[in-house]
């Protein structure tokens, strides 16, 4: 049995992460009699100087309808470089993240983040120091878990979003553009676009046009609907062309709505308008299922680490929460199957994907 554990959050913040931390804590210390130290600013907080906290349940009290994370989180550190494409982890920064570790009397770590996070967390695992990861995207891009936290008050989010579009777009017989997050996936342009009433998808698993973007939103002109939404996810890209990116030099995404509405005003000489969610989606408190998720997870880390497990990450699958190995964890990205029931059912009600043979959408 561990006598203190610790706990960090990295990567892109995401509604749910402190229902995890609150469950970590209450099972940690209630359950299992152990410590707990929050370390602040992912791994970056035990190099140098440390930067923790003692978390107690009196602490953690009240945080579970709350965004964010009470430890703060960082996308960049020290621990991880990328040479070639490839990523890099240099043996210092783990070394001395160790040694202090050590120092704080931390026995084990419950890591909160997405493939960059586990990444390193798997570094320490391989150097014999005890791991449990909990998977965090909004994007649902890891294929090892069925959802990630944060993913449905995304979707909530971008959903309330297409609902007021739509009635602004109707006023004014606009196509209305809406740019959503999901990296190299489609999944919350997909499920907001069915849940919103979306007209057009366009997702990174399925090139578009403009030829039949344009043809869609002409029909719908001659069908009398006068007005058109478009979900357009940030990853998504052209027959032929490559993504957009808003800073190329960090690859960060973003800018395809624009073009889209661009484009598409050119075409049908329709008034266009875009609208980037941005952050929206990841700020804000999580929803009711996002809260239990991410509790069921924390939870469940804390199991696993009593049980002997290490090097895992807990996923949820068939409606059990397991664990899998980090070396799988994150292997694989999963994307939309371009065949795949949802894209079928909303192709059955009428949504175009843009693709080339769609015709009419």
């Amino acid at each position: 049995m561990y006598k203190q554990i610790g706990i960090l959050t990295g990567g892109g913040d995401a509604p749910g992460l402190n229902a995890v931390i609150r469950a970590v804590v209450r099972t940690a210390v209630g359950e299992f009699g152990m410590k707990v130290t929050g370390i602040e600013d992912s791994f970056e907080g035990i190099l140098g100087e440390t930067h923790t906290m003692s978390l107690t349940p009196k602490t953690v009290s009240g945080i579970l309808p709350r965004g964010g994370t009470i430890l703060g989180t960082r996308n960049r550190g020290s621990f991880a470089q990328m040479i070639d494409g490839k990523p890099f982890f240099p043996e210092l920064p783990i070394s001395e993240a160790l040694a202090n570790l050590d120092i704080l009397g931390i026995e084990a770590l419950i890591v909160l983040g997405g493939e960059g996070t586990l990444a390193i967390a798997e570094q320490f695992h391989k150097r014999g120091f005890p791991i449990i990861g909990v998977p965090k995207t909004i994007d649902n891009d890891l294929a090892a878990t069925e959802l990630t936290f944060g993913f449905m008050t995304a979707i909530d989010v971008a959903t309330e979003a297409l609902d007021r579009l739509h009635t602004t777009a109707a006023s004014h017989d606009r196509v209305m553009v809406l740019e959503v997050m999901g990296r190299n996936t489609g999944w919350i342009a997909l499920h907001a676009g069915l849940a919103g009433s979306a007209d057009i998808i366009l997702i990174p698993e399925i090139p578009f046009s403009f030829e039949s973007v344009a043809e869609k939103v002409l029909a719908r002109e001659r069908a009398g609907s006068r007005f058109t939404n478009i979900v357009v996810a940030e990853g998504a890209t052209e027959v032929g062309g490559e993504e957009i990116y808003s800073d190329t030099q960090n690859l960060r995404l973003g800018g395809v709505g624009e073009h889209v509405t661009r484009e598409v005003g050119r075409l049908t000489g329709k008034e266009s308008r875009c609208v980037v969610l941005g952050h929206l989606q990841r700020g804000g408190s999580p929803n009711a299922f996002d809260r239990m998720l991410g509790t069921n997870f924390g939870a469940c880390a804390v199991r696993a680490l009593v049980s002997g497990e290490t090097g895992k990450m807990v996923a949820l699958q068939a409606g059990t929460i397991v664990t899998v190995p980090l070396s799988e964890a994150c292997a694989n990205t999963k994307t939309v199957p371009v065949d795949g029931q949802l894209v079928r059912s909303a192709r059955d009600i009428g949504i175009s994907f843009g693709a080339p043979l769609e015709g009419k959408g």
